[in-house]
């Protein structure tokens, strides 16, 4: 018997919309409903009646998408809430089951890894998983890697690990937003850095730093300044920021960070740009709400996610042959008011 899209929603005991959402990735169900949905899809070996992606070829049966949550990292148990992983994992969502893979969501927490990790082994198969690995250190993942036998690891990179990664060239995405500032004649720059810190707000930091030294021109201490990466309602006071001796332009480690500089200054009658410029990075929705509008670095999420399918696949469907990948995407600027 060929199960239909209904007869999921029936075993599952949920709409046919909702399924609809779940199998293409799109927001208006619970992660919980979503889960459900796809744990009946695994277990019934459901395979979509729709056209395979051009050119697509299926060498994965199905796939584990792996959230590693810390509720005090990047990724937290709201990571949906935040519009660049919640489109992330939405498009992987779309995109895997458009190859007519399957796809089923697992959320793992970080502070306890190994006993997660090993109770999802104990009762699911996982041969195949894409890991978003945002906060996660080169122990975590040699142990995932380890332990699931394709993996590849999603906003990340370890360059001594040996294994499957694509994440954003942060390096050149920083690098390139600082010299754009120098080119504006800006020499008087503040750095807004993440307090939480992960490879990729450290390559962030170390290109953005690496452009300004090729001109001789260094952030000064009092203009180097701490804040939640992902927050644009306050939980922690912004280390070091004074109204009262403020550089000409400040770059941002996320658009969040800028977004709530510039509501900052704008609540105490500060102008962007006139009297500060302000830049960010990951070009979010919200960027686009926000008067001025902001100046930011983007990230291309459906590049990223059609390397990881790719080489998932290729590890799937090459035996011993594949040699694990370190791929970097790249990034470009979006001008806008805010500079």
């Amino acid at each position: 018997m060929v199960l239909k899209m209904k007869d999921i929603a029936r075993l599952a005991n949920v709409s046919t919309s909702a399924v609809s959402l779940a199998i293409n990735g799109k927001p208006g169900i619970s992660q919980e409903t979503r889960e459900k949905i796809f744990k009946v899809i695994n277990e019934n070996e459901y395979q979509p009646l729709r056209k395979r992606r051009k050119g697509g070829v299926r060498k994965v049966a199905s796939c584990d998408l792996i959230i590693v949550s810390d509720k005090k990292g990047v990724v937290n148990r709201n990571y949906r809430s935040l519009p660049f992983f919640d489109y992330l994992v939405s498009t992987l969502s779309q995109n895997i089951n458009g190859f007519g893979t399957n796809l089923r969501i697992d959320t793992l927490r970080i502070r306890h890894l190994v006993e997660d990790l090993n109770e999802l082994l104990t009762n699911s198969v996982v041969t195949n998983a894409i890991v978003l690995g945002t906060d996660l250190s080169k122990s975590d993942i040699e142990l995932i890697n380890s332990k699931i036998k394709h993996t590849v690891f999603v906003d990340t990179y370890f360059k001594e690990i040996k294994a499957d990664f694509v994440t954003i060239d942060n390096f050149q995405g920083t690098y390139e937003a600082a010299k754009y500032i120098l080119s504006k004649g800006y020499k008087n720059i503040g750095y807004v850095a993440s307090s939480k810190a992960n490879p990729n707000f450290l390559k962030r930091r170390e290109g953005f730093q690496a452009a300004l030294k090729a001109e001789n021109i260094d952030i000064a201490p009092n203009h180097f300044y701490s804040i939640e990466p992902i927050n644009l309602i306050p939980t922690t006071p912004l280390h070091g920021f004074s109204l009262d001796n403020l550089p000409e332009v400040i770059f941002c480690e996320t658009d969040y960070m800028a977004i709530r500089i510039m509501k900052e200054c704008i609540k105490n009658g500060i102008e962007v740009p006139k009297d500060i410029a302000i830049m960010g990075f990951d070009d979010i929705e919200e960027g686009l709400l926000i008067n001025p509008e902001l100046t930011t670095v983007h990230v291309s999420i459906d590049q990223i996610v059609d390397q990881a399918i790719f080489q998932l696949q290729a590890q799937a469907s090459s035996n011993e042959e594949w040699e694990p990948e370190k791929s970097l995407i790249g990034t470009h600027l979006v001008i806008r008011k805010s500079v």
